[in-house]
């Protein structure tokens, strides 16, 4: 698959609530790495392990207010996807958050994606 598709397919898993199927599109060896500040593992290699902390951090939700996922935007073998998502937290309580992900594509699967955040107060 194309960035293009991959980025097509992306968003209509995320925006459908379909996130599991999502990670069809990864690598085996694929990264993910949040921003500096953020709960959990900074930088998590291997899909199964990225499977695991997704599984966790859904978990811990107890309520989603709302979620919008944007249109993506291509640049080579990135591509770009702004979200949103007000929800409920377990132990930290509600989080507004607004992020990007930025998702870099090789061999026709998501070799590594970065997610930075807009909190309010943050």
């Amino acid at each position: 698959m194309t960035t293009q598709e991959i980025a097509n397919q992306l968003v209509a898993f995320c925006r459908e609530g379909k996130y599991e199927e999502a990670y069809g599109l990864y690598a085996e060896d694929a990264v993910h790495v949040e921003m500096p500040g953020m709960p959990g593992d900074q930088i998590t290699t291997g899909l199964n392990n990225i499977i695991e902390g997704y599984k966790n951090w859904a978990s811990s939700i107890s309520e989603v207010h709302s979620s919008s996922v944007g249109e993506p935007t291509i640049m080579g073998d990135h591509f770009c996807v702004p979200m949103s998502s007000d929800a409920t937290f377990e132990g930290t309580g509600r989080w507004d958050m607004k992020e990007l992900c930025v998702y870099q594509v090789r061999d026709g699967k998501i070799a590594k994606a970065s997610f930075f955040y807009d909190l309010p107060g943050a």
